[in-house]
């Protein structure tokens, strides 16, 4: 698999794919924890523990609006 990817995108660019992986990689995590640290009633916390494994791309997501609605309050003060 490394080898192919080295093929395909040479040196710089299978560290940066490697890179942007790993990013993605930890943001999903966060966006997981993230969702499980909010209270939620029993049956819609199941639905989101559904959607953040299996749509990788949800907790990314979840993460971001997360951050900008954090950002917008923090302008308020």
């Amino acid at each position: 698999m490394l080898e192919t990817l080295y093929n395909t995108f040479g040196f710089v660019g299978s560290i940066i794919v490697a890179f942007i992986s790993f990013l993605f990689f930890v943001f999903w995590m966060a966006g997981v924890a993230g969702i499980c640290s909010v209270k939620r009633p029993a049956h819609r916390q199941i639905i989101f523990f559904s959607l953040a494994v299996f749509v990788p791309v949800y907790p990314v997501l979840w993460l971001i609006a997360d951050i900008n609605k954090q950002r917008k309050q923090l302008k308020k003060l």
